[in-house]
């Protein structure tokens, strides 16, 4: 498929509802550098989260005479002046493939069950629930749109507005970029894998809150420092490789070498901000604290835990659900002191988003 192929004309004005939740999600082999279309540079692999999620509310009508705006926005029933720019854009880049938005009036309400801006994917889950909202109101003038369709367009408006949105969509993993050794895979939008082993069905997630501030330096000046990052090739080599190498490492349930190539992603990406021209550091002192912990733990306790981090400070362990009981020991006596305000989310591998019946 190709761009055009999402391109819907109609002169229809409509007025309505919609509302969907969508999760966040926890990429396991990292994209870092993007081109200007809002395209990876390299293919990558997420899980998708079930309770880290953003739920958007959106009603929509058409224009008034003289009205220029084109919505209103509420973050947990606040204004938030600092989201409209994202916002601006988003309408911007989709207006050419639903292009009769420009004549209606979207009332949007949204809300995260986690902080925002933290590392955790916030955009991920909130562009892709809008991204939902607004296939609905385009299958109000388009009904025969199939449910397929529905799925990878909305995953492809999503991508317009954070890359790594595409991937949200849908569970319980989902690839993103072109990539010779998975069928399907696409630039434009996220494609979930039909093929992994149990274990990752029901993998868990429990993130650690180490820093719930917004981060000095956003995701989106990061990408576009890799564009003259020294090691930026390399690691886009590097990246091609381990997203061949977990292909069979999902399916067979190979969770030794998960861990391997998960934590050396997550290093990786790290290490191309700190390389970053001016470079900058994510991390904070308990990052490292606790990854030092973990590492240990498990050495100790041949518990297959490993850690995962994304533009952020925040930390990810990653495990299969037999282990529930004895990692949220090991949080409660070591790891929660190293998290602030002893706040930590328990989430797991998830189907993706769900409308909301109003």
């Amino acid at each position: 498929m190709n761009e055009n192929d999402f391109i819907f004309e109609s002169s229809k004005l409509v007025s309505g509802s919609s509302s969907w939740e969508s999760p966040s999600n926890i990429a396991l082999i990292k994209y870092w550098g993007k081109y200007k279309n809002q395209q990876p540079k390299n293919p990558s692999i997420s899980f998708t989260l079930t309770k880290s999620k953003t739920i958007t509310k959106v009603r929509f009508r058409p224009k008034k005479k003289g009205e220029i705006n084109n919505y209103s926005f509420l973050f947990k029933n606040s204004t938030k002046e600092s989201f409209h720019k994202k916002i601006d854009k988003f309408f911007y880049e989709v207006e050419k493939y639903i292009p009769s938005i420009k004549y209606h009036f979207f009332e949007i309400e949204s809300e995260n069950t986690f902080p925002h801006s933290s590392g955790i994917a916030s955009s991920a889950s909130s562009m892709s629930s809008l991204a939902l909202c607004l296939m609905d109101f385009e299958k109000i003038s388009n009904p025969k749109i199939s449910k397929p369709f529905f799925l990878k367009k909305a995953s492809f408006l999503a991508r317009l507005g954070s890359g790594s949105a595409c991937r949200s969509i849908q569970g319980p993993m989902v690839s993103w970029g072109q990539s010779e050794f998975y069928k399907n895979s696409s630039q434009l939008f996220g494609t979930p894998l039909r093929k992994i082993d149990k274990v990752f069905e029901s993998y868990q997630d429990s993130i650690l809150i180490i820093d719930k501030q917004e981060k000095k330096i956003s995701s989106s000046l990061g990408h576009k420092l890799m564009e003259c990052n020294p090691y930026a090739e390399n690691r886009f080599f590097q990246a091609n490789k381990n997203i061949n190498s977990i292909k069979n490492i999902l399916e067979i349930g190979d969770i030794k070498n998960f861990i391997k190539i998960v934590e050396s992603e997550a290093l990786s990406l790290h290490a191309m901000m700190m390389t970053s021209s001016p470079s900058f550091i994510l991390m904070k002192p308990n990052t490292l604290s606790i990854i030092d912990k973990v590492i240990k733990f498990r050495n100790s306790n041949s518990v297959p835990i490993c850690y995962t981090l994304d533009a952020g400070s925040n930390i990810h362990l990653l495990y299969p659900k037999k282990y529930f009981k004895k990692i949220q020991t090991f949080i409660f006596n070591e790891l929660l002191e190293f998290c602030q305000s002893d706040e930590f989310i328990n989430d797991e591998v998830g189907i993706g988003a769900k409308k909301i019946v109003l």
